[in-house]
């Protein structure tokens, strides 16, 4: 690493101070990588629903703290022993890694590697942090924080992009929030021609027939026909629940799979109650605040199953590349998620726009 990126930077970022407090745009400290870390000039983050869980303390109560998970940025300096990247290599954050090795990787069952794990405690693997404020340090959100000008992050959490890609931009969504719903559909399910799945993206790439988008939302059912979804249910408009309203348009027999996207506690048996007996999957892919949820023991005892994912069940160096690829040739419009931008010191009225009808994906440019 060269002497002009072994410095401690001074750049603006979005720090929460608190639960409930309002983000404040600061200069904070980023120090230079150790020796497996990559320090990332970011160029844009998006918004994703666990950055506002983690504002709220979730999973645990970490401030103050840079939030941020979904972006993508250029390498400014690596520790000497990184291999895989370089200085000006494009990259985006991932928020677990696969080491290809432990128990977990070699299982062909669990995409949470044991040797690069999820990490929730704010902290590096080493547990130390590379941000600062006045002296005092910043918590990180997983393994990393987009919402920075410069984060650091280990490099077995990063992948590189294709220097062919026309818009870098949208490759922020599939640090989480796009890879999540399809990875679903493909690795938690492993959808198949002629499945019926609700609540989902990605199944129609996978050969579903029925795709069923759930929203109260309804200028949702637009976005959802672009990415292959077949029927739209606006729960709010039946005083039927949303199971009901699935086994009405399935023959009374509901759908293979269901995935619960929102983390609301009550939809988790929802979307099992909305699956096939005997052999129907529901899968929770949203997180949440709340510490448990209800669920009906006879929907399990008639034969449905119910599993969370993380990620949607992606591996990040052996799954992540395909849907890299598949982006790459244009197989699906990231651009469709696509509906608002704003300057990262706007970001308050970011979470605001969140909240409008019509937002889908808010891109902060860095």
């Amino acid at each position: 690493m060269s002497s002009s990126n072994s410095q401690v930077i001074t750049c603006k970022a979005v720090v929460c101070w608190g639960e409930g407090e309002p983000l404040k745009v600061e200069d904070i400290e980023v120090e230079p990588p150790k020796s497996d870390e990559v320090r990332v000039k970011m160029l844009y983050a998006s918004i994703c629903h666990t950055d506002l869980l983690c504002s709220k303390a979730f999973p645990l109560p970490l401030f103050p703290r840079v939030l941020g998970h979904e972006g993508v940025g250029v390498v400014e300096s690596v520790g000497e022993e990184v291999k895989e990247v370089k200085e000006g290599d494009v990259v985006i954050p991932t928020y677990i890694g696969e080491c290809k090795e432990c128990e977990n990787c070699t299982s062909g069952v669990s995409n949470l590697c044991l040797k690069y794990p999820l990490i929730i405690n704010g902290l590096m693997l080493d547990g130390s942090s590379r941000m600062s404020i006045r002296g005092q340090n910043l918590y990180h959100l997983f393994t990393c924080s987009t919402w920075s000008e410069y984060m650091v992050i280990n490099a077995y959490y990063v992948l590189k992009l294709d220097p062919s890609i026309a818009n870098f931009s949208h490759a922020s969504f599939l640090s989480c929030g796009f890879s999540t719903g399809f990875g679903a559909a493909w690795k938690e399910f492993n959808v198949e021609n002629g499945s019926s799945v609700a609540v989902v993206n990605g199944a129609r790439m996978q050969g579903a027939a029925k795709i069923i988008g759930v929203d109260k939302n309804k200028w949702k059912k637009e976005k959802g026909e672009v990415f292959g979804m077949t029927d739209f249910i606006n729960p709010s408009e039946s005083d039927k629940s949303v199971s009901e309203l699935i086994k009405e348009i399935t023959n009374g027999m509901g759908v293979d799979c269901s995935f619960e996207c929102t983390g609301v506690a009550t939809l988790a048996n929802e979307a099992l109650e909305s699956t096939k007996l005997g052999k129907g999957k529901a899968v929770i892919i949203g997180a949440s605040n709340d510490g448990s949820m209800p669920i009906g023991v006879l929907s399990l005892l008639l034969g449905r199953s119910l599993k969370g994912s993380i990620f949607g069940g992606l591996k990040t160096k052996s799954d992540l590349p395909i849907i890299l690829d598949k982006y790459k040739n244009k197989e699906f419009q990231l651009d469709e998620l696509l509906t608002h931008e704003v300057q990262m010191e706007d970001i308050n009225k970011a979470i605001e726009l969140l909240k409008e009808p019509d937002c889908v994906k808010v891109l902060i440019k860095i």
